[in-house]
C-alpha cells in the first residue's frame, strides 16, 4: 500500500457485488462503508463492512440511486473515495461528477468516459474513428419510432433494437418480423425509460449465431493502458449473460492478441482510466471477423473469471489507480494460465419460464475452496424481494483446464442448497453438461434453443416421498415410556387390512401420496429409498432440494380447493406470475377483450411480463393499478368469458 491509498471507502451497492468490495478492503486495510435500504438493514454487505449508514427507503430511486443521500452518508462517515460496485449508479456520469464536486474520488473511469461509452451511438462514432471495427446499424441519435423503423428496414430484419443509455441486455429486442416492429420499439423504449431514465434507442445488425466475446482493460491515469484477455460470454438467457468463461475456446493467439490491441485502442479513444470492458460480437464461422458492441465503464458480473487465469485481483487495482499508482505490469508481463468458469445463481424459476422468485432464505449452503470460489451476499434469513436484480450470487471454478473448471463447477453448483427462494441453479448444472457447451460449440441463442429440454415440468416421485416421509415423522409420538397405539401412525385398522398414512401434497399439481418406501430424517437432511436407489435431500420447512433443484411442497386440502374453483365458475382469474409492480394497466372494468389481447404488465427484478386475456370475453374485475405492488399468484383481473351461443 502507498501513502496515497485511502483509508475509508464507501461502497455504494449492495448485495454480492458490495460484499466483493468489503472484501478486498479488507484485506488492504481500508475501512469499509456500507449503504443500506430499509429492505436491506440486516443484510451481508451490512454486517461484513466497518460501519453502515441508512440512505432511505426501500425503493432503489430513494435510496440506491440517490446520488445526493450517497454522497452525505460518504461525508458523514470521512471516506475519501465511492466504490460504485456495477448496476445502480455505477455508470452514471452525473455520480461520478458529483463525487468529485464533494471532494470524493470515484472509484472508476473519468465522468466524461462514462458519458461516452454510456452512449452507444456517441461510443460506436468514436472507437470506428480510431480504426476499431462496428456492427453495421443506425446513425445518429435521437431517432423517432419512424426513424428507428425506417433503419431497420434499410438495414434488414432480423435487427436488434438496444437502448442507448444502457446495459445487461435490459431494453433490447430481436426483431425478425417487420410488422412488429411498432410494437416491440414501443416494449424496448419503455423498458429502457424504466431502467436507465433514457428511453433513446439504436438499430443493429442481428449476426444471427453470434458469439459474445469481451476483453477486460486496465488503465491508470499516467497512459498506461493493458487487457487481461478475453471472457466468452455467449451463454445468455434474454441477452443477460448466464455463464462465462476465461479464456475462449474460439480464439487463437493471433485473434486474442488483435482483438486485445482493439480493446486498448477503444479505450484510449475516450481517455479511459480504471478497470473496464469492451464487449465484442463474433461471428462463431469467422472469429477473425469481430464487431465492437459497447464498452461497459464499471467493473463487471464476471471479473472473478478474469481474476483467476491472471492472478490479479481487479478490485485492488481499481484502488491503486483511483489513488493515482501507475500499473506495475506491462502488455507483456500479463499471462493466462489454466481455466475459470462462472454461473450466475438467479432468483427465479425455470420451471414457471425462469420468472421472477422471492421469499425467506432458510436454508443455505454455498461451496467454496478446492478450486471453487462463491460470491454472495446471501446468508440464512435475507428477504429475496422484487425491488433489486434478481441474481443472488456467482459460482466460480478454477481448474488446469476447461474440461476441469466445468467439472468442478457442475459439482459445486449439485452442492449449492439456497431453499425458501426458487433459483437457476440445477438449471445452469445441467446446461453445463450439454454437449454444445462441454465441446465449446456455443453461441448467443444456445440457451433460448435448448432452454425447454433443460427444464422439467414433472416433479420427481421421491421428492413427494421425502416430503411425506417428513410429515410421517412428525406425526410419529416423541418421548419415553407408554405410547397410546391410537397415536402411531402405522395405517393399522381394526378388522381390517392396515392402511398406510396418506398426505396431499402439491407442488404444481396436487397429489396424493403414501410413503412406500425406507427413509431416514435427520435434522435438516430426509433421505428415501426407492426401487433400491436411495435419495437424499436437503430440507427446511416445506422446502426439499438437491443438487441445485428445489421444490416448494405445500399441503393440499382437496375440499377447500373444490369449493374455490366452484366459487370461481363462469370466470377466470389471471393471476401475478411473480411478485412485481404492475406498470401497465390497458383495460377497465366492462370492457371486451379478444383472446391473447395485452391487458396488464407486471415488472419484477428489472424484467416485464405481459399478462395476456385467455380467452374471449368481458373485463369484470380488475383489482390492480399502475403501481400496484402484488404478490405471486395474486389476483390481478377477472374475465368473464364469452357465452357460447345455442343453436
Amino acid at each position: 500500500m502507498t501513502e496515497q491509498m485511502f483509508e475509508t471507502v464507501l461502497v455504494a451497492n449492495r448485495g454480492e457485488i458490495a460484499v466483493r468490495v468489503i472484501r478486498t478492503l479488507r484485506s488492504m486495510g481500508v475501512r469499509s462503508v456500507a449503504v443500506y435500504s430499509d429492505a436491506d438493514a440486516d443484510a451481508r454487505h451490512v454486517r461484513e463492512a466497518d460501519t453502515a449508514v441508512r440512505i432511505g427507503p426501500a425503493a432503489a430511486a430513494e435510496s440506491y440511486l440517490s446520488a445526493e443521500r450517497l454522497i452525505e452518508a460518504a461525508a458523514r462517515t470521512g471516506a475519501q473515495a465511492v466504490h460504485p460496485g456495477y448496476g445502480f449508479l455505477a455508470e452514471n456520469a452525473a455520480f461520478a461528477r458529483a463525487c468529485a464536486e464533494a471532494g470524493l474520488v470515484f472509484i472508476g473511469p473519468p465522468a466524461d468516459a462514462i458519458s461516452l461509452m454510456g452512449d452507444k451511438i456517441r461510443a460506436k462514432e468514436t472507437v470506428k474513428a480510431a480504426g476499431v471495427p462496428v456492427v453495421p446499424g443506425s446513425s445518429g441519435s435521437g431517432l423517432t419510432d419512424g426513424q428507428l423503423a425506417d433503419a431497420a428496414r434499410e438495414i434488414g430484419v432480423p435487427v436488434l433494437l438496444k437502448p442507448s443509455a444502457g446495459g445487461g441486455g435490459k431494453g433490447m429486442r430481436l426483431v425478425r418480423d417487420v410488422s412488429a416492429l411498432a410494437d416491440e420499439i414501443a416494449a424496448a423504449r419503455r423498458e429502457a425509460r424504466a431502467s436507465f431514465g433514457d428511453d433513446t434507442l439504436l438499430v443493429e445488425r442481428w449476426i444471427d449465431r453470434p458469439r459474445h466475446i469481451e476483453i477486460q482493460v486496465l488503465a491508470d491515469g499516467h497512459g498506461g493502458v493493458v487487457h487481461l484477455g478475453e471472457r466468452e460470454c455467449s451463454l445468455q438467457r434474454r441477452h443477460q449473460k448466464i455463464i462465462e468463461e476465461a479464456p475462449s475456446v474460439l480464439l487463437d493467439e493471433e485473434t486474442r492478441a488483435a482483438m486485445g490491441e482493439a480493446a486498448v485502442q477503444a479505450a484510449r479513444s475516450c481517455g479511459y482510466r480504471g478497470a473496464g470492458t469492451v464487449e465484442f460480437i463474433v461471428p462463431g464461422s469467422d472469429p477473425s471477423s469481430y464487431y465492437f458492441m459497447e464498452m461497459n465503464t464499471r467493473l463487471q458480473v464476471e471479473h472473478p473469471v478474469t481474476e483467476l487465469i491472471t492472478g490479479l485481483d481487479l478490485v485492488e487495482w481499481q484502488l491503486r489507480v483511483a489513488a493515482g499508482e501507475r500499473l506495475a505490469f506491462a502488455q507483456e508481463d500479463v499471462t493466462l494460465t489454466g481455466h475459470a468458469v462462472e454461473a450466475r445463481v438467479c432468483a427465479e424459476d425455470p420451471a414457471r419460464g425462469f420468472l421472477p422468485s422471492g421469499g425467506t432464505v432458510l436454508r443455505l449452503r454455498e461451496p467454496q475452496g478446492d478450486g471453487v470460489r462463491t460470491d454472495s451476499g446471501l446468508s440464512e434469513g435475507t428477504e429475496v424481494g422484487s425491488l433489486y436484480d434478481p441474481m443472488l450470487s456467482k459460482v466460480i471454478a478454477y481448474g488446469p483446464d476447461r474440461a476441469t473448471a466445468l467439472r468442478k463447477l457442475r459439482a459445486a453448483l449439485a452442492e449449492t442448497v439456497t431453499l425458501g427462494v426458487q433459483t437457476n441453479a440445477g438449471f445452469l448444472r445441467r446446461l453445463l453438461a450439454h454437449p454444445a457447451v462441454v465441446s465449446g460449440d456455443m453461441d448467443t441463442g444456445l440457451v433460448e434453443r435448448e432452454a425447454d429440454g433443460l427444464v422439467s415440468a414433472d416433479v420427481p416421485e421421491e421428492v413427494y416421498e421425502a416430503a411425506a416421509a417428513v410429515r410421517l415423522e412428525a406425526l410419529r409420538p416423541r418421548g419415553d415410556g407408554w405410547t397410546d397405539p391410537f397415536s402411531v401412525p402405522d395405517g393399522w385398522r381394526m378388522g381390517g387390512t392396515p392402511k398406510p398414512a396418506t398426505f396431499h401434497l402439491r407442488v404444481t399439481d396436487p397429489v396424493e401420496h403414501a410413503p412406500r418406501g425406507a427413509h431416514t430424517v435427520s435434522g435438516d437432511q430426509v433421505s428415501v429409498t426407492l426401487d433400491g436407489v436411495r435419495h437424499t435431500f436437503h430440507r427446511a420447512a416445506d422446502w426439499i432440494g438437491r443438487d441445485g433443484d428445489a421444490w416448494h411442497v405445500r399441503d393440499h386440502d382437496p375440499v377447500a380447493a373444490s369449493l374455490t374453483r366452484a366459487g370461481q365458475a363462469g370466470a377466470d382469474s389471471l393471476t401475478a406470475p411473480m411478485p412485481g409492480t404492475v406498470t401497465v394497466v390497458k383495460v377497465a372494468v366492462g370492457d371486451e377483450v379478444a383472446a391473447g389481447q395485452s391487458l396488464l404488465v407486471v415488472e419484477a427484478m428489472k424484467m416485464e411480463h405481459v399478462i395476456s386475456a385467455p380467452h374471449a370475453g368481458t373485463v369484470t374485475g380488475l383489482d390492480v393499478a399502475p403501481g400496484t405492488t402484488v404478490a405471486m399468484d395474486q389476483v390481478l383481473a377477472v374475465i368473464a368469458p364469452v357465452e357460447e351461443e345455442t343453436a
